[in-house]
């Protein structure tokens, strides 16, 4: 393979933003038949570099060639013209539409001029989705679909154009265990098809596992390329970051409180007489397979969705939470794992949306004292390494990686004694997952209660005092975390062993 021709070559490629140069010269290159993993913290240009290629951004400076020949990429259109196939880390599917018609979009098979034929449409959609083993029905709506399955929905798409180049960022981040290995299943097939792909992850473990070379990206430049039999995680993560990282999951041990939050027999949506309870100073992490009902019930017990039955209780007294505010008044925080539709407001700026919880606090007399937020908000900006040009960028103009930052900032400026984070380092960066689980300590050390939900089960394993495993809408057991294993934990979240809490 390394004498092979690339059949992309993006050179010398540079891109500005107010403030921000967010390229400054890369060069990057990709040879058919080969998965090729770009990796960088938050910020670095990955996902920049890859809208250039994909047309959704123009760069100042650089070239492309595709085959040997220059490119001009103008355009998502012209890019998918050329062969390149994107699969954006956020969702890039219009919900009111099937499965089916996101799939074709744009290049629906038709009878006639005007007319689409349906029948048509419908089978070479099934036969994409059986393709992947996904089984999802092509004729329904994509707003119905879990976030797992509106990925694999993209990803089928962008298999359906016949892309010589595939480029995934962050595919894997919704992804269950099972789905994962489909993926990769699929990612080899395109390799040995002669198909490039370009793939895009924080999660080391899988760069290791599908990739063929590895490109490394810090703040806008690239620091090296290698075959992926040349370097190891330690290696990557010092080019990555510019320093050795320690440990990637610091826990540290906090001497427990009092009970600061109780639910008895939690109903609403999928979720079924859940019960369970956080002391001060605990995380207890709640895990399980896409669907199981983790994120359900968070939203119900912060107001957000509506409840059927059961009884809240804050440090032993019942408390009646009728909607998020009510939730917010009563001390709780809720890090949503959707941070661009939930977590914050894209038109607005760092600060406002950092301060966005917390208004009545920082006024006098119905004014926001822009002194005392400014403080406020510089401190949490600095705390947390947030890179942005200043206070007044819009969030819309941050990384991903630096975006989710910007949620957690927001509700650590409410001092809330029970915080919810949902899927707290989902698309984030090695280092800055170190970040944040420091400040998990930190926030543990002060008897904030927590509980983390997360899809990763080292995560689960490295940073809670307990784990609850979800299956079905219920709690299918409560681990210690002396106890707890990885295998242990799917065996109770797939039903192959059974210990029903509640």
């Amino acid at each position: 393979m390394a004498g092979r021709a690339p059949i992309l070559v993006m050179g010398g490629i540079s891109k500005n933003f107010p403030g921000v140069r967010a390229l400054d010269e890369v060069t990057f290159e990709a040879r058919a038949g080969e998965v090729h993993a770009l990796v960088g913290e938050n910020g670095a240009g990955k996902s920049t570099l890859m809208k250039i290629l994909a047309g959704a951004l123009a760069a100042d400076g650089g070239e492309i060639r595709i085959e040997g020949r220059r490119a001009q990429i103008t355009s998502p259109l012209r890019a998918q013209a050329l062969g390149i196939g994107m699969i954006y880390q956020d969702f890039n599917l219009v919900p009111h539409l099937t499965v089916a018609e996101n799939i074709f979009l744009g290049r629906e098979p038709g009878r006639a001029r005007w007319l689409v034929d349906r029948r048509r449409l419908h089978r070479e959609a099934q036969a994409i989705l059986q393709r992947l083993g996904v089984p999802l029905d092509p004729r329904r709506t994509v707003d119905r679909l879990s976030v797992a399955q509106q990925q694999m929905v993209e990803i089928a798409k962008a298999v359906s154009g016949e892309a010589k180049i595939i480029a995934m960022d962050e595919p894997s981040a919704t992804l269950t265990e099972n789905e994962l290995r489909r993926l990769f299943e699929l990612i080899r097939s395109l390799r040995a098809a002669a198909h490039s792909v370009i793939y895009i992850s924080h999660r080391l473990e899988e760069i290791f596992e599908i990739a063929d070379r590895v490109t490394v990206l810090r703040d806008g430049r690239r620091i090296g390329t290698h075959e992926i039999g040349e370097v190891d995680a330690e290696a990557i993560i010092r080019m990555m970051v510019g320093r050795p990282l320690t440990a990637k999951i610091p826990k540290e041990q906090a001497a427990l409180g009092r009970e600061v939050l109780r639910v008895e027999g939690l109903s609403g949506g999928p979720v079924r007489g859940v019960s369970f309870s956080v002391r001060a100073g605990e995380i207890v992490g709640l895990t399980g397979l896409v669907g199981a009902g983790r994120t359900e019930v968070a939203r119900l017990i912060f107001g957000a969705d509506r409840r059927r039955a059961g009884r809240i209780l804050l440090e032993g007294e019942e408390v009646k939470i009728a909607g998020p505010a009510a939730a917010i008044g009563h001390g709780m925080g809720f890090v949503t794992e959707d941070r661009k539709r939930q977590g914050l407001v894209l038109g607005m700026t760092v600060r406002e949306n950092v301060t966005l919880a917390e208004l009545e606090r920082l006024s006098a007399l119905g004014f926001v004292r822009r002194d005392r937020e400014r403080a406020e908000v510089g401190r949490a900006v600095e705390s947390l390494r947030i890179r942005t040009p200043s206070m007044e960028q819009l969030v819309r103009n941050l990384s991903g990686g630096n975006q989710q930052k910007v949620v957690l900032a927001k509700w650590l400026l409410t001092e809330s004694r029970a915080l919810f984070f949902d899927e707290p380092t989902r698309g984030i960066d090695v280092g800055a997952k170190v970040e944040i689980y420091r400040i998990m300590n930190d926030l543990a050390r002060r008897g904030v209660a927590m509980v983390m939900i997360t899809s990763e089960l080292p995560e689960a394993l490295g940073m809670s005092d307990r784990i609850l495993v979800m299956r079905e809408g219920r709690i299918a057991a409560e681990l210690a975390r002396r106890e707890a294993t990885q295998e242990m934990i799917m065996a109770y979240a797939t039903g192959a062993q059974s210990r029903v809490v509640n």
